[in-house]
C-alpha cells in the first residue's frame, strides 16, 4: 500500500510540475473579441506569455531592443503604427512577412490566428492603453 501511495504522489507531483512549466497553458484558448480589443485584458497576457516569458522580449533581455512587457514597450514607434496595422513591424513579424524576422521564432509556440487578428484589430482601433 505504501508503494502505491508513493507512486501516486510522484505521478501527481510530476503532473503539477509539468503543467506549471508551460507558460502558454490556456492562453491559446482565450478568445479575443473582433472589436473593442483591450490591451490589458486581451493582449497583455498574450505578450507576457508568448513573448516576454520566453526570456526574449522581457525588460531584462530586450531582444532586438524590444520589451513587450507593457503598453509603452509594445507601442514603441518602431514597432506599432496606431490605426495602421498593415504598416506595423509587429504585424509583419507575427504574420511572418518575408524579409522580417518571424516572431515568435521557429521552435517557440506561435500565435494563434485569433491572437494575430486581435493584435491587428487593437492596432487599427488606435493601439490604446485600455
Amino acid at each position: 500500500m505504501k508503494i502505491n501511495i508513493t507512486l501516486f504522489l510522484i505521478f501527481f507531483g510530476f503532473i503539477i510540475i509539468y503543467t506549471g512549466c508551460d507558460s502558454t497553458t490556456g492562453i491559446d484558448t482565450k478568445e479575443i473579441p473582433s472589436s473593442n480589443v483591450s490591451f490589458g485584458a486581451n493582449l497583455a497576457p498574450v505578450f507576457l506569455s508568448k513573448c516576454a516569458n520566453s526570456g526574449c522580449h522581457d525588460d531584462a533581455t530586450k531582444a532586438d531592443g524590444i520589451s513587450l512587457t507593457s503598453w509603452v514597450g509594445v507601442t514603441a514607434p518602431t514597432i506599432v503604427v496606431p490605426k495602421d496595422a498593415e504598416n506595423s513591424r509587429l504585424v509583419w513579424s507575427i504574420e511572418r512577412i518575408s524579409g522580417v524576422a518571424p516572431m515568435p521564432p521557429v521552435g517557440y509556440s506561435a500565435l494563434t490566428t485569433n491572437q494575430i487578428d486581435g493584435i491587428k484589430t487593437w492596432i487599427n482601433e488606435g493601439a490604446k492603453n485600455n
